[in-house]
């Protein structure tokens, strides 16, 4: 949706008083920016081999395997007990 020129006039003036009474915000956010499209850049240029996955979505795929493991196991000792009782029970009848 694109802004009218009313709302864009008003950016602008908003934009002006942070300029006059904030250079150091200014400074701040143009660095902000700056990195950010470094970043943005250097991400482009690498896609075209493999990325090295980051430490938080390695750790969060360990967590989901081991979950899942542990949910595996649990459900086999059911089953296995269950099984064991439904042994028991029928040998005592």
């Amino acid at each position: 949706m694109a802004w009218s020129q009313d709302e864009e006039r008003m950016l602008a003036q908003i934009e002006q008083h942070l300029v006059d009474d904030d250079p150091r915000l200014v400074a701040r956010l143009e660095s902000f920016n700056e990195r950010a499209r470094r970043s943005e850049e250097k991400a482009d240029g690498g896609s075209g081999g493999r990325r090295k996955p980051r430490r938080s979505t390695v750790i969060i795929l360990i967590s989901w395997l081991l979950i899942a493991t542990l949910v595996a196991t649990l459900l086999i000792m059911v089953l296995r007990h269950e099984a064991a009782a439904a042994l028991a029970l029928a040998a005592s009848l």
